[in-house]
């Protein structure tokens, strides 16, 4: 684990996310609950992470499963009780593990009390605390705003005669951040988290705090947005610059940041734009906003080298004192091995994948079953719950494929659960279930063992500065520099064949003892074999 006597502890941490629905369930019903994780705290304590992100277990009518919020101070019973989170937060702590939860504001449940008030009337206490706004003269929406699952952002009501606002389902209505109660009303709702002893938040949607109180709509887009939606839709064909990315976020995570620090708790935020980059490096800019942020340019089906490089070099020229969180998987996009292994070996490539976003620089955000190489597994429409897929099927089949539950054994139903699961255990993820990789040395879960055991002995790669190196795709390669240690070089081939190059920067390079991925450097000459690697000292 890493040493959170330094300030900046969390630079060195990796996290761990799990999406409590799928990952082991405890009393029959089909769905993961809080007990389920804390019986597998060993395991992940194990795996050698050092913050699990647990996504919303919070009351909910789960139309957008959790993150459409009923309750911000409660735990839905599906997942069990605040009794049952507070034995979670003292077992993690025993096993040396911390704990982030997913904090959800900028949108809540319809069936949130204080929704279901403020539809109730137009001059209720909680009138404006969701955004309204009257139709336009021939009683069409006030803009053009679109909501991220398709249509309108707008929804009409019938009991207030306005239309509000919902960038996803209109399920989940946007709430008025630029109402001071409803900016109170989060911050109380994150120290309710924080005094049971949480150890940081990851905010959900962070870029939709605020909007545009001129409700102007939005331009289209002059390149389309194909890293946050799908080409398939018509989100992506309008500059976002009314309906979210507004500078008033920036005095609001000021004041999170303030919440936190009282705490001693760490952030990370969810960074959907159109330049994402630049929202990231302003978010964590300054030392007094959020810790880190994440984005989805590595969320893409674009794993060039030349992309990868790309999205990396920015951030680093854009910022000069934030931090980023690489993240290339997690419950809403189809699964690594799949999206960027396709016509690989599923177990090379997902060993290559862990190794590298474990070498840039930033803060690794890991999704369960990663450290397993799970794929992507095939949800046929009749057992879809994404309300998103359902939405855009075939062309987008959903967020399904990735939340299937985890198989820890052979047995049916993959060991998640004795009762009917909520979504299908993938036949072949109980070829690779986690009891089975146990056994076998060479199995990806023993190899990510190994590869965040050998990382944590190698100060360069969670501290150092990264330089990109030429080389030919789809080899990416690159050093890592740390002032007082001996720089460190790595080299990635992404691609299914061999590859052979020159790269001069290699002479007098010195190979170093890693955790067992296949590449050679004589000289100045590289071979490197399909998902190969190789790791070595600079001269």
């Amino acid at each position: 684990m890493s040493q959170t006597s330094s300030p900046t502890w969390w630079q060195e941490a990796i996290i761990y996310q799990v999406y409590p629905r799928s990952y082991l369930d405890t009393n029959g019903d089909g769905i993961g609950d809080l007990n389920g994780i804390t019986e597998r705290l060993d395991y992940i304590a194990r795996l050698g992470v050092d913050i699990v992100w647990i996504s919303p277990f919070f009351k909910s009518p789960m139309k957008d499963f959790g993150y459409d919020i009923a309750d911000y101070c409660d735990v839905d019973p599906m997942f069990g009780t605040l009794a049952d989170f507070d034995r979670l937060i003292a077992k993690a702590h025993s096993v040396g593990v911390k704990i982030m939860i997913d904090q959800v504001m900028s949108h809540c449940s319809d069936q949130h009390p204080w929704f279901v008030e403020s539809r109730g009337s137009r001059d209720n206490p909680k009138a404006d605390w969701f955004v309204w706004a009257d139709p336009l003269p021939d009683g069409n929406p006030p803009n053009n705003w679109l909501s991220v699952f398709g249509g309108s952002a707008w929804q009409w009501d019938a009991r207030r005669k306005q239309y509000y606002m919902h960038n996803f389902l209109t399920s989940q209505p946007d709430l008025n951040f630029h109402n001071p109660e409803v900016q109170q009303a989060m911050l109380d709702g994150l120290r309710f988290w924080l005094a049971r002893g949480v150890d940081g938040v990851r905010l959900d949607a962070v870029t939709f705090h605020f909007h545009d109180q001129q409700l102007r709509s939005n331009p289209p887009a002059t390149v389309r947005d194909t890293s946050t939606v799908t080409d398939v839709n018509p989100y992506g064909y309008q500059a976002h610059v009314y309906d979210k990315c507004r500078p008033e976020n920036v005095p609001f995570l000021e004041r999170v940041r303030q919440v936190l620090n009282e705490f001693g708790a760490v952030s990370i935020g969810e960074v959907g734009a159109d330049d994402a980059l630049a929202y990231m490096a302003e978010y964590t800019a300054g030392g007094n906003r959020l810790h880190m942020a994440y984005s989805f340019n590595l969320l893409t089906e674009d794993h060039s080298a030349k992309h990868i490089r790309t999205q990396v070099e920015e951030f680093n020229r854009r910022v000069k004192d934030g931090w980023a969180s690489w993240s290339i998987g997690n419950h809403d996009v189809p699964r690594v091995a799949t999206r960027w292994g396709k016509g690989k070996d599923p177990v090379a490539f997902g060993k290559l994948a862990l190794a590298l976003q474990l070498s840039l620089k930033g803060t690794p955000t890991l999704y369960q079953g990663d450290e397993l190489a799970f794929t992507e597994a095939d949800v046929p429409y009749e057992l879809i719950q994404d309300p998103y897929g359902i939405t855009f099927w075939p062309e987008f089949k959903g967020r399904d494929g990735c939340r299937t539950p985890i198989a820890w054994t052979d047995a049916p139903n993959g060991g998640f659960t004795s009762g009917k699961p909520w979504l299908p255990v993938a036949p072949e993820h109980l070829a690779a279930a986690a009891s089975k990789q146990e056994v076998d040395e060479d199995s990806p879960l023993n190899f990510a063992r190994r590869l965040i055991a050998w990382r944590r002995t190698m100060p360069q790669l969670t501290r150092g500065d990264i330089e990109f190196l030429p080389a030919p795709e789809p080899v990416l390669a690159f050093r890592r520099d740390l002032p007082g240690e001996r720089s460190v070089l790595c080299l990635f081939n992404l691609g299914g064949d061999t590859v052979r190059f020159t790269l001069p920067q290699l002479r007098g390079a010195e190979a170093l003892a890693q955790p067992g991925l296949p590449g050679e450097v004589r000289g100045e000459e590289v071979t490197l074999p399909p998902c190969g690697a190789w790791y070595g000292y600079a001269a």
